[in-house]
């Protein structure tokens, strides 16, 4: 996969949600004592599209989630959303951490846990089935879901990738 396919995304003009998906204390221990940090990951999204992750590290819990979404907000991507579920199923990659997201019905709702149930809703999917397989550590599965939903790709751009009508991608 390419950078030029990623669709980035400025934060300038745009109303977000944040979700705290995962903090973490940190401990660091010295000669003089133990020294308590926080990371914490952050997923922020507008609910129609954009999304984007960051990781905080602060001596305060609040500082570090702060941070976070600093981080997150300059690191967005938008995504195809087509009548509040995905376009196609995608399979996304992060360390040892793969994420399966699936489309779905109307009125299913967000099957997902944890870290990618996160990503998905702040995003702005209602429904979709997803299965997260390999390591649950949220920093890994909330990149691999990332990765799949940067991989998505509209109808209507590969109708005119193809050179076809917008039907003729569905039926065959």
């Amino acid at each position: 996969m390419t950078n030029a396919n990623i669709k980035r995304v400025k934060s300038s003009d745009i109303e977000f949600k944040d979700r705290l998906v995962s903090i973490q204390r940190v401990t660091k221990v010295t000669k003089g004592g133990r020294t308590f940090s926080f990371s914490a990951i952050v997923v922020v999204g507008n609910e129609k599209g954009v999304v984007g992750y960051g990781l905080g590290k602060a001596k305060e819990v609040t500082s570090a989630i702060a941070k976070g979404i600093d981080d997150a907000k300059k690191n967005l991507i938008k995504v195809p959303i087509l009548k509040g579920t995905l376009p196609h199923e995608q399979i996304g990659k992060y360390s040892g951490a793969m994420v399966f997201i699936k489309p779905a019905a109307p009125g299913t709702g967000v099957i997902a846990g944890g870290a990618m149930r996160a990503v998905l809703e702040s995003v702005g999917v209602t429904d979709v089935l997803a299965k997260s397989k390999g390591s649950s550590n949220p920093h890994s599965v909330v990149k691999a879901t990332i990765n799949a939903l940067i991989q998505l790709r509209d109808p209507h751009t590969i109708a005119q990738l193809r050179g076809i009508e917008l039907s003729k991608v569905f039926n065959g």
